[in-house]
């Protein structure tokens, strides 16, 4: 520890340690700066440590520490209050506010006690001169956590009323509190209301939008404002994570998960504070965290994982079931001492009712990984009777209706049939159906299947259905490598089931049913190379020249129309095969509209991709996305989780390519929920967040972004994904913290990037990440590390050729060195590098394209080198007019730039005594702008600035 031997160390120190994360560690280390203070024997000295020590005790877990240095601080001004300056003595007065807010948290303080403190409070405000404001908002306080809703409402009237002076707190606190009571008294919309300001940052503090975030997450999912609610959450999550003082904001988002189906975020979230369950400073908002890990172990255990481990209390391994039982038991004791202090049930009626929250939504995708927990299976004894209650003949009706308009579900449901049968009596027809769902469920491996589902057909009295059915085998058996064999098969079945049809002895939908198949054979041996493409289609052909040539089948008979569907199908496939794109997207499209006419539209997926594929190799970007769209909608809840996931990545790129980066965005965020519904997390769930980052950051909503990136990479790999997507998501992330003024991050994320673009073949993308990885580090202060990384920057831009960039790098190491104490030297020395490469480059510009770029640019160096010398106390008036001069010969293009230096020159002028020099520049800039435009913001700053420093020099 450094030695504290003045009031300028100890306040060095404190300040230092302010800027410390939250926790025990700063807590010590105020206690021990509080004895180096007492050591020094100035009063001013003790008081400032108090305070400091107070203020850190006051944002941690350790609250209840801060009522001793408080008691001493208030002890010391009684005595003496000369020894407090005007600052102390303002702080000490402000934290007046933290005791009665401290106070009401700790369940031993009698309320008594509390009440007479705030009795004093009011008489010490009035003393001081202070309004009634923050006073009053303490009364509303107490009355609202003991449930005097009576006092609470005619204190929150009297502290709106009261004048707003230097001890209420900031419009964002302010604010926050108000809109808690309006959600306590049931009226979500007003909070939001009250919130807005905070929300889009009008107001904030040190801990605001944090709070208001984490309160508006249930109001916004009562609202049915889902979208927004999960926006809050990863942008409010990312600023209460790191302080440890904000443990009831955490909880909301605990809560939130509980009640939004994310419980297995929730789980995560416990795990990344272990401390939370036990940390006892703070019993408020210990109660507010162990009633929502009751919630959320609850709802677990409903859903069947009540025995699956969960993070708890360090100590032992916890499921959660025993989770929920601790939790529930320990929060209920501490309500308990609360209202035993505040002698209402107001504390436990309603942690009961937060303990005892259902859901509010089934499932709100985040775009973060949060996999749902899989409902633990059954065991033998909990297992229900397959369909037990429900009658035979009701299975049987419902098997019927499924398999008559080709719902999937048919397979299951003829299973079902056949376990509730069992040995018992059955029609043959039905005995057929069950074998011949079977089979199709079985795949290649069910050919021999279709054998007993025929022989039973027959049995049944239905020879061409049993001749479908051989057909059928006979096509699976081409799948598992037999076409000579199954068009051998099918084509005897063919002549077969002509001849049954022609003597009336079975219908066009079994006969239909037999081309078909032949027709699948055929085409299975025209794309293996097996067999010629015109005898496929010649087969094609026959299926809706038999359909059609009786009349239009009619649309309650789904099964004709799909295979008259299915032939359009087969036949744009032949005509995309031969090169013919725009007559198989046709022919795609007349089977999609036969598929929705019979009433199965989720038949005419696959082929509405196709179009989409055909679209976008014609150019047609608005069709693709038609196509795809109509997929969706078709597909409805048959889309399989992965299907899903490719649909909806497909359909973000094409809605972000013609700028709509919010519909982009959306589907993005449903394909992340997709791949996790899937198991495709790590795969296809890593590349939609990386996509979904990208959006969000595309939309200025940084925050999101970056929890969404950081979730992406921690599955991103250059071996799955490509190092591409791997340096695009680090770049992306990069740029979030940047903005986010997460400096430090920021350049680790770009260094990391820029550490995989160094082996690619084109080292544009290196450079600049080496650039804007440089820029980072400077911003987060670390001089010599900015100063490597733009040198690198420099070399790759030189090498590059790029003598734009390579210049910024020059004038950014400039102003580097400059911020060292003896840098002035090689800072002029950088700067005028700068200038020379750029008058080299502009003596070989090949266009007038280049020639006014680097004009410009060399322009920029003479100001900035000014500036520098300016600010480095020497002369840099040759160097503006230098700049004023390259400015002017741009013309119009550069009319602000020459001005902004001509300004500048000006108040050089001022600061070196020439106050004439100065005039004269203002008014160059005023005539600059005689006839401008005044509606440019730009127009009206130079003028008044110009006036600003005519004036001061006249």
């Amino acid at each position: 520890m450094t030695e504290i031997t003045d009031l300028a160390a100890l306040r060095r120190a404190m300040a230092e340690n302010a800027e410390r994360p939250e926790g025990p560690a700063r807590n010590a280390r105020a206690e021990q700066l509080l004895t180096a203070a007492e050591g020094l024997n100035v009063p001013l000295a003790v008081i400032e440590a108090l305070g400091h020590q107070l203020s850190v005790y006051n944002y941690s877990s350790e609250k209840d520490k801060m009522f001793v240095p408080f008691a001493r601080l208030l002890r010391l001004w009684d005595e003496r209050p000369g020894d407090f300056d005007a600052y102390e003595t303002h702080s000490l007065h402000w934290v007046f506010k933290w005791m009665s807010a401290g106070m009401l948290d700790q369940p031993h303080i009698p309320l008594a006690s509390i009440e007479k403190w705030l009795g004093e409070m009011e008489r010490r405000y009035r003393l001081a001169g202070y309004s009634e404001r923050a006073v009053r908002g303490a009364e509303f306080s107490v009355a609202a956590h003991i449930g005097d809703l009576a006092r609470a409402e005619r204190a929150y009237a009297a502290w709106l009323a009261a004048d707003r002076d230097e001890m209420a707190d900031c419009h964002a606190c302010e604010l926050y509190g108000q809109g808690l009571w309006q959600v306590e008294r049931g009226r979500d919309a007003a909070a939001l209301t009250a919130w807005r300001p905070v929300l889009e940052g009008e107001f904030g503090c040190a801990h605001e939008p944090h709070s208001v975030l984490a309160a508006s997450l249930v109001p916004l999912l009562r609202l049915g404002r889902a979208e927004e609610a999960r926006a809050h959450h990863l942008r409010g999550l990312r600023l209460v994570r790191p302080m440890e003082s904000m443990r009831a904001a955490y909880a909301e988002h605990v809560e939130f998960c509980a009640l939004s189906g994310n419980e297995a975020r929730g789980l995560e979230l416990l795990a990344e504070r272990p401390a939370y369950f036990t940390d006892t400073g703070h019993p408020r908002s210990r109660l507010d965290f162990l009633a929502v890990v009751t919630l959320l172990t609850d709802r677990l255990t409903e859903l069947g994982l009540g025995d699956e481990p969960v993070p708890g209390p360090a100590g032992r391994a916890w499921t959660a079931r025993d989770l929920a039982a601790h939790a529930r038991t320990e929060a209920l004791a501490l309500a308990e001492r609360f209202d035993a202090r505040n002698g209402t049930s107001y504390v436990g009626d309603r942690t009961r009712a937060r303990m005892a929250r259902r859901p509010l939504v089934d499932r709100l995708p985040l775009g973060v990984r949060t996999p749902r927990p899989a409902p633990a299976a059954p065991s033998a004894a909990t297992s229900p009777a397959p369909a037990a209650e429900t009658s035979l003949p009701a299975l049987l009706a419902e098997a019927h209706r499924l398999a008559d308009t080709l719902r999937p579900e048919a397979v299951d449901a003829w299973a079902a049939v056949a376990r509730a049968a069992g040995d018992g009596e059955l029609a043959p027809a039905d005995r057929a159906l069950i074998a011949d769902h079977e089979a199709m469920s079985r795949g290649p491996e069910g050919a021999e299947l279709f054998e007993r589902a025929a022989e039973l057909y027959a049995a049944a009295g239905d020879p061409g259905e049993a001749l479908a059915a051989r057909a059928r085998g006979a096509y699976f058996r081409a799948l598992r490598g037999e076409p000579d064999t199954a068009l051998a098969r099918v084509t005897g079945l063919s002549e077969e089931v002509r001849a049954l049809y022609a003597a009336e002895a079975t219908g066009v939908r079994q006969t239909a049913s037999v081309l078909m198949s032949r027709a699948r054979i055929l085409m299975h041996r025209a794309r293996t190379g097996a067999g010629p493409a015109r005898d496929a289609e010649a087969a094609v052909r026959e299926v809706p020249a038999l359909v059609e040539g009786h009349g239009t089948p009619d649309e309650g008979d789904a099964r004709l129309v799909a295979r008259v569907a299915e032939s359009w199908g087969m036949l744009a496939e032949l005509a995309g095969a031969a090169g013919d794109g725009a007559g198989a997207a046709e022919l795609l499209r007349r089977a999609v509209a036969e598929y929705v006419r019979a009433g199965v539209p989720w038949c005419a997926v696959e082929y509405e991709v196709q179009v989409a594929a055909l679209a976008e190799e014609a150019g047609d970007r608005e069709e693709a996305e038609r196509a795809l769209r109509a997929a969706l909608e078709h597909g409805g809840p048959y889309v399989e989780p992965a299907g899903q996931v490719q649909l909806r990545l497909r359909i973000a790129e094409l809605t972000a390519e013609r700028g709509d980066v919010v519909a982009a965005a959306e589907h993005a965020l449903q394909a992340t929920h997709w791949a996790d519904q899937a198991g495709e997390s790590g795969t296809s769930g890593a590349w939609a967040r990386q996509r979904l980052g990208g959006y969000l950051l595309r939309q200025g909503r940084c925050a999101e972004a970056a929890e969404v990136l950081e979730s992406a990479l921690a599955d991103l790999t250059a071996g799955t994904h490509g190092d591409g997507a791997v340096v695009q998501a680090r770049w992306w992330l990069g740029d979030c913290l940047e903005e986010l003024g997460e400096h430090r991050a920021a350049a680790e994320q770009r260094l990391l990037a820029a550490d995989i673009a160094r082996h690619w073949p084109e080292q544009r993308d290196h450079a600049t990440l080496a650039h804007l990885a440089a820029d980072s580090l400077g911003s987060a202060g670390l001089v010599a590390e900015a100063d490597r990384a733009y040198a690198r920057a420099g070399e790759l831009w030189r090498a590059l050729g790029d003598t734009r960039l390579l210049v910024r790098s020059l004038r950014a190491r400039a102003w580097l060195a400059l911020r060292e104490d003896s840098g002035t030297a090689e800072a002029e020395g950088l700067m005028a590098e700068a200038v020379e490469v750029c008058e080299e480059a502009l003596e070989d510009a090949a266009d007038s394209r280049a020639l006014s770029g680097l004009t410009r640019e060399l322009a920029q160096t003479h100001r900035q080198f000014g500036d520098l010398l300016a600010q480095a106390g020497g002369p840099g008036g040759v160097h503006f007019e230098r700049a004023i001069t390259l400015f002017g010969s741009l013309g119009p293009a550069g009319l602000h730039d020459r001005t902004a230096a001509e300004l500048a020159a000006a108040e050089l002028a001022t600061e070196l005594g020439h106050p004439e020099e100065a005039a004269t520049r203002a008014r160059v800039v005023l005539a600059a702008y005689e006839n401008a435009d005044e509606t440019d913001e730009t127009v009206r700053t130079r003028r008044a600035e110009a006036a600003r420093l005519l004036g001061t020099a006249g």
